[in-house]
């Protein structure tokens, strides 16, 4: 078969799933689950249950928030769930992200829904929430929940969650993220979500809110479907990051960027282990077609399909495919998969604005931060030079005595 799409065929094979279907479509999105008894009780027991997802709307978005994202929302719909986008306006603005400019946290949360509708999510069962608006609406409910949270909290306990935000234990926080771990654990009571679908990055939160449940002996808690955080393209990087655009394929990349990326990601011959390519496979490209075909000279072999991941690495680690070659097929489904999202902000006059404007407000935060970089180094510099002055005069000061005995 050649390189057609999964959704393509899905689509003419919509079907009525059983209870162990949609429980098994459900548990092939999890790097984790917790707990998989409770997800099997939930499929039964409600007709419609609500899963939902936060996301900080802060830059462009990469491949693993696109195609991943629109692969997982897609199955948990088919499994017959409600699925709740919660675009985190304000915590994007608690986290510092763009500046913590909310008009452009807004913009770059508009160009990405955009994006999820331009590369294949069902929305038939998916809603849009804003948080600033659902917030204002119902503020007693939300803050009450929120104080509740942290009242049941120690400072402690709350900073153990600082991954969520992409922060370190030991990272310098702000006063307004200290408090982010506590109003993410209170979105999932305020949305009345069944689901938590959110990165394995996300466990602590989730898992935080799983906690509050006992403390309120409230009986029924958040199933956590945790999927697994694609690698960045270059050697030792555990996740993609926004910050270095080499270290991912980003939505609306040019065929010629795909193909740079790819050809220099980190893929030694003969290792799947740790190696981006084989998560781009895993992950994205076998979840959404059928076969990869390998093109080459007769004399390296030929030309080759693979009709699952398993063949693909297994003929790797038994060098019978080479990484140049691997690579080359790889961007050529990775740019097949992305174009229509290409197509979409080419063709579409309002999305095309839309993402000029999301670029110079991505490339302005660029700047910021590089200007906020060099202020924070010259500070430290001084801080440096003033403890040398002190050593010093210490020296100087104990010098003089041992002169004056």
């Amino acid at each position: 078969m050649t390189e057609e799409t999964k959704t393509e065929k899905q689509t003419e094979e919509k079907k009525e799933l059983s209870l162990q279907e949609k429980y098994e479509l459900c548990l092939s999105i999890a790097e984790e689950c917790i707990k998989p008894t409770e997800l099997y009780s939930l499929l039964e027991h409600i007709e419609q249950p609500l899963a939902y997802d936060g996301f900080e709307p802060s830059g462009r978005m990469h491949i693993a928030q696109g195609i991943l994202k629109v692969i997982n929302v897609n199955k948990l719909t088919q499994a017959g769930c409600k699925f709740i986008f919660w675009v985190a306006d304000w915590f994007a603005l608690m986290n510092n992200k763009m500046g913590g400019d909310l008009k452009k946290i807004k913009l770059v949360g508009q160009y990405m829904i955009e994006v999820w509708k331009a590369c294949g999510m069902d929305m038939t069962n998916v809603e849009f929430l804003w948080s600033s608006d659902e917030i204002n609406k119902r503020s007693n409910e939300y803050w009450t929940l929120v104080l509740d949270i942290a009242r049941r909290n120690s400072v402690k306990r709350i900073q153990r969650c600082g991954q969520i935000m992409g922060r370190n234990n030991s990272d310098d926080l702000y006063a307004s993220q200290i408090f982010y771990p506590c109003m993410q654990a209170a979105d999932i009571f305020f949305l009345k979500a069944n689901i938590c679908q959110l990165g394995i990055d996300q466990r602590k939160v989730n898992m935080l809110a799983r906690e509050y449940c006992d403390l309120k002996k409230i009986r029924h808690k958040p199933v956590i479907i945790s999927h697994h955080m694609i690698m960045g393209l270059k050697k030792g990087q555990a996740k993609m990051s926004k910050s270095d655009p080499d270290s991912a394929i980003f939505m609306e990349d040019l065929p010629g960027d795909v193909n740079r990326k790819i050809n220099g990601a980190y893929c030694p011959e003969g290792d799947v282990e740790k190696n981006p390519i084989f998560d781009y496979l895993k992950y994205i490209i076998f979840q959404k077609v059928d076969s990869i075909t390998i093109t080459r000279k007769e004399e390296w072999g030929g030309n080759v399909t693979y009709n699952s991941y398993e063949e693909v690495e297994q003929a790797f680690i038994k060098k019978e495919l080479h990484p140049q070659d691997l690579k080359k097929a790889v961007a050529k489904v990775i740019n097949q998969l992305i174009d229509p999202v290409r197509q979409y902000f080419k063709n579409n006059k309002k999305a095309k604005r839309l993402l000029a404007q999301v670029k110079k407000a991505v490339l302005q935060e660029q700047k910021r931060k590089q200007k906020e970089k060099l202020k924070n180094q010259k500070q430290q510099e001084k801080e440096e030079e003033k403890e040398q002055v002190k050593e010093q005069v210490k020296e100087n000061k104990t010098e003089n005595e041992k002169e004056k005995k």
